[in-house]
């Protein structure tokens, strides 16, 4: 049996397209993931299901939370950037999470680090739901929700880095999502990709 991790790029799928979900997340990444990346992942609620994918992609590393903080993601991208300059860094991040720590896009263009960072904008702080539920809180009240959703106003996670200089998109589908990623690892400096699950 093949190793997942050193398994040839000739089992990657092609050809991604739908709706962007977060199995289509875990596609995308499988795809396009480069030999030698660092992969910073928190994307907790949205890439539980791209661990086990992206086993298959080239060689690569993972980094992410093993406690409960949140908004690690972004500023570990930094670190990760300049202790390996010489490999991309793809960084994926809920919108909550990039919400705490959303300068750390500055210090990547400042630095001019390579560093493509992925947003799953669902609009909400779903791992705050779910701890939520998973405390026995009931079913959040009208109050309890408003704090919880993030869309009031709606973020424009594309205005906020173009904002400080980095290069930015949104996308919708997974043939996009893709052709986002490729660009951010073929062009110098950082990217910022706004993914809307």
């Amino acid at each position: 049996m093949q190793n997942p991790v050193t398994a040839s790029s000739s089992k990657r799928p092609r050809n991604i397209r739908g709706a962007l979900t977060a199995d289509a997340l875990a596609q995308a990444l499988l795809a396009t993931l480069p030999e030698g990346c660092v992969l910073v992942d928190e994307s907790v609620t949205t890439g539980r299901e791209s661990f086990g994918v992206t086993a298959g992609a080239a060689p690569h590393d993972v980094l992410q939370n093993m406690g409960g903080s949140i908004g690690f993601g972004t500023p570990l991208s930094v670190g990760a950037a300049i202790a390996c300059p010489d490999r991309p860094v793809l960084c994926v991040v809920g919108d909550g999470s990039a919400m705490y720590t959303i300068q750390s896009l500055w210090t990547q263009m400042r630095e001019g680090l390579n560093v493509t960072t992925i947003v799953c904008a669902n609009k909400s702080y779903q791992i705050l739901k779910n701890e939520f539920n998973a405390v026995g809180a009931g079913v959040p009240g009208s109050n309890a929700l408003s704090v919880l959703d993030i869309d009031n106003p709606t973020l424009d996670f594309v205005a906020l880095a173009r904002g400080m200089g980095v290069s930015a998109s949104r996308v919708a589908t997974a043939e996009d999502l893709c052709r986002a990623i490729e660009r951010g690892f073929a062009e110098a400096g950082p990217h910022l990709i706004e993914a809307q699950l």
